[in-house]
């Protein structure tokens, strides 16, 4: 059940049912943040990681997801990479997530 289903739209932290302007709306402004989701748009503020300190697994898993995401991104600017990858798609896959899974999937160090 959706905590804020009966309040109206705020900037601090708020709900708002989907319309036609509020549908186009996502992502971050300054310290706001906008989330999509099914019942509506979700508006919060920009979480505090200043003090969040990552164990040194943290370090090489988010190390290893960056270079997935930058392989991933490579293949979308190779059209000959995307043809490959188009061919070995599941159902509501993109290249993009295909691309970035086969990394992750070839690329296996213990972490």
């Amino acid at each position: 059940m959706n905590p804020y289903r009966n309040n109206s739209l705020s900037l601090a932290y708020g709900y708002s049912k989907k319309n036609a302007l509020i549908e186009a709306l996502s992502g971050s402004v300054g310290n706001v943040i906008l989330k999509q989701y099914q019942y509506g748009l979700v508006i919060s503020k920009r979480p505090d990681r200043s003090k969040v300190k990552l164990s040194a697994p943290q370090k090489k898993a988010n190390t290893k997801f960056k270079k997935a995401v930058a392989y991933a991104q490579s293949v979308l600017k190779d059209p000959a990479l995307q043809k490959i990858y188009k061919k070995k798609l599941k159902k509501g896959q993109s290249v993009y997530h295909a691309a970035l899974s086969d990394y992750i999937k070839t690329n296996k160090t213990p972490i």
